[in-house]
């Protein structure tokens, strides 16, 4: 199980940041393939449930990656930690 952010040292905030800022690139990626699927959809079967399901996926997603790396920055700028 994880620590909250508030139960972390220094060190452990900035490590888990390093980890979030490798992960970007890998949710650039994922929401690209959504949004290629969204658009696929689009041109083969017109505006369906296949065309909405990805691109809600891919808001779902990118709005929970949002309030970790908020809340993460959040502690950091509490704790004076770069």
């Amino acid at each position: 199980m994880e620590k909250d952010l508030s139960e972390l040292t220094d060190q452990e905030l900035i490590e888990k940041k390093r980890t979030i800022e490798a992960r970007n690139v890998v949710n650039a990626i994922i929401l690209g393939v959504l949004a290629g699927i969204a658009i696929y959809s689009t041109i083969t079967k017109g505006i369906s449930f296949t065309t909405f399901l990805p691109i809600l996926l891919a808001f779902f997603v990118a709005n929970s990656w949002n309030k970790g790396k908020k809340g993460l920055k959040r502690e950091m700028d509490s704790r004076n930690v770069k």
